[in-house]
């Protein structure tokens, strides 16, 4: 993931596009997908990053979270 030391802690869509490096719409469909980790405040949809840090690892083979051992 590009940039992760200095993403902010929770992403919006533009930023998670920009750190996924996916378009914008792409984003949008992610944090739409039922698994994805996605907080709603208001209308607002967020991805906190840590979230998306080990949905990315299960998704992928990587190592898996403290909530997966």
């Amino acid at each position: 993931m590009n940039n992760n030391e200095t993403a902010p802690l929770v992403l919006n869509a533009n930023q998670l596009a920009k750190t996924l490096g996916i378009s914008r719409a792409k984003a949008y469909q992610l944090m739409h997908r039922k698994d994805f980790p996605t907080l709603m405040i208001d209308k607002r949809l967020l991805v906190p990053k840590d979230k998306l840090t080990e949905w990315m690892d299960r998704h992928t083979g990587g190592e898996p979270s403290h909530a997966d051992a």
